[in-house]
């Protein structure tokens, strides 16, 4: 599906050439890239994880969030920058965080941390409609959003049985279970089928 940017002359001069929505990125061989991998259930109730001091970072950048999919832990700053020459607004649409809705002048760099997990939560700009993404917020470290490769790595993962699941905006969910052990490396792979009107 082609973007229309036609409404801001700023963004259509950015794009001499059509643009295409993100919301199902494929490469090589059907690998799918901006789902989100995380481990839902096997870890501890009452483990507590410190977030990371480095923020994550969702740029405005030809008037296209990117990257489209950003995942970060509860408690860290999430980092929005706006690179283009006109005026953008940051409006995050939780169900269980408080919602932001921020305009974001040229240069200008928002800084939020969002305190409970969520995913993901739809972002949009209300100034130009086309501009869409997701934050997922995770109470743990161990989460992943797939490359242009598909590929994945949640790193430092304890020894013990785990559901993997796997978040795609269009396509669903997907999980499987797994049991890792002391220096351990498991593979998994997670297959989405394409549904009816994609």
């Amino acid at each position: 599906m082609h973007l229309q940017m036609i409404g801001d002359p700023v963004c259509a001069k950015a794009h001499p050439s059509p643009v295409m929505s993100s919301e199902v990125e494929t490469g090589a061989g059907g690998a799918l890239e901006n789902v989100v991998v995380y481990v839902s259930d096997g870890l501890p109730a009452d483990q507590t994880f410190t977030p990371p001091a480095q923020p994550a970072n969702l740029e405005q950048k030809g008037c296209l969030y990117n990257p489209h999919v950003v995942a970060v832990q509860s408690g860290q700053t999430l980092r929005v920058v706006n690179d283009d020459q006109t005026t953008h607004n940051i409006h995050l649409m939780p169900i269980n965080n408080r919602e932001w809705n921020k305009s974001q002048p040229p240069g200008v760099i928002i800084e939020e941390t969002i305190p409970r997990q969520e995913i993901a939560i739809p972002v949009k700009c209300n100034i130009h409609p086309w501009m869409k993404s997701y934050v997922a917020v995770f109470k743990h470290p161990f989460f992943a959003v797939t490359g242009k490769d598909g590929s994945f790595d949640l790193k430092n993962l304890p020894p013990g049985t785990y559901t993997i699941q796997a978040w795609h905006e269009k396509l669903g969910t997907s999980s499987q279970k797994i049991t890792v052990g002391t220096n351990e490396t498991k593979s998994l792979q997670f297959v989405f089928k394409s549904r009816p009107g994609m």
